[in-house]
């Protein structure tokens, strides 16, 4: 019996900014970034433009090396709340939809994502405070939000009794919907990479695990949930079954890392230090995910492993 191929890891952005919208960087040199700091992929996501990026991945491409994949940050609004959803690889560009509610213009801008044969993810859901966890629970045929956005000014971490963008996955995991935490750049400021207080690349990425870089398989393995987030820890190996979640992360010199397997609303249900660690499921979890944390504030999250139906 002929073996399946090995799948692998891959490093990619799927949020990112050029002079397309509001970028300080032309795609061209966007692009030269991130394949002269080895990722894997990218995705283009400018404010409502489409940018053709044939021509880059005849560049800049590589086979098996780095692909570019299309896309587009559509940039909707309602009242005071700003509500951005990105399009992976839609095949036309997508204009915002609008709508009565937070919840209802979600669903039409997913609804146009996916008309375009594109894959739909919610961009920062803080930022302006513009999305809660009840307005994504209402929301059909969406996978992926950002848990983390590199973007200064986004709120990943909650405050004022608002909830923290970890905080509110956990809060739709418990409800028992299927929803994977990706991390992002968010770049628009390639020229001034010391101003922390721009969007400056670099920050935030997911590792993909697919047999092949395209993006057939890229987005298939995203919206499966075959991938985990990072912020700068590298897992060496990730592997889960119907018994167990084992992980070994690729230490980086002098860092110290601890493990948390975290399961419904927040709870952390085991905490081990150190580089590898093991979860045995008992049964009456829900779900389990895991947070490896870095000494020096990195971070990786695996996505929610199911147990049973809610």
């Amino acid at each position: 019996i002929a073996q399946a191929p090995p799948k692998r890891w891959y490093k990619g952005n799927t949020h990112t900014h050029t002079i397309n919208s509001d970028g300080d960087s032309t795609p061209d040199e966007v692009v030269r970034w991130y394949r002269e700091h080895k990722y894997n992929f990218l995705v283009l996501s400018d404010h409502n433009f489409l940018t053709d990026v044939s021509g880059l991945n005849s560049m800049l491409g590589a086979e098996g090396k780095f692909l570019l994949i299309p896309g587009e940050e559509i940039t909707d609004k309602f009242q005071d709340k700003h509500i951005h959803i990105n399009g992976l690889a839609v095949k036309e560009a997508v204009q915002p939809q609008g709508g009565a509610n937070v919840a209802t213009i979600i669903q039409n801008d997913v609804n146009a994502i996916r008309q375009a044969s594109g894959v739909p993810h919610v961009n920062h859901p803080n930022f302006h405070w513009s999305i809660t966890a009840e307005d994504l629970k209402k929301v059909k045929n969406l996978k992926l939000f950002e848990i983390y956005n590199g973007h200064p000014t986004v709120n990943n971490q909650g405050g004022g009794g608002l909830p923290s963008l970890e905080a509110m996955w956990d809060d739709i995991l418990s409800a028992g919907l299927q929803l994977y935490g990706i991390a992002v750049d968010d770049a628009h400021y390639f020229k001034i990479p010391w101003d922390k207080s721009k969007s400056t690349p670099g920050h935030g990425w997911v590792m993909v695990r697919a047999t092949n870089l395209n993006a057939s398989e890229i987005l298939t393995a995203l919206e499966s949930g075959d991938f985990y987030a990072s912020t700068g820890v590298t897992l060496k190996d990730y592997q889960t079954d119907a018994k167990t979640i084992r992980l070994e992360v690729a230490p980086e010199d002098q860092s110290k890392y601890t493990v948390q397997f975290i399961g419904q609303w927040g709870k952390v249900l085991k905490e081990v230090p150190g580089t590898s660690a093991t979860y045995t499921f008992k049964g009456d979890e829900l779900y389990v995910r895991a947070k490896i944390s870095e000494s020096n504030g990195k971070a990786a999250w695996t996505q929610p492993v199911f147990t049973k139906k809610p």
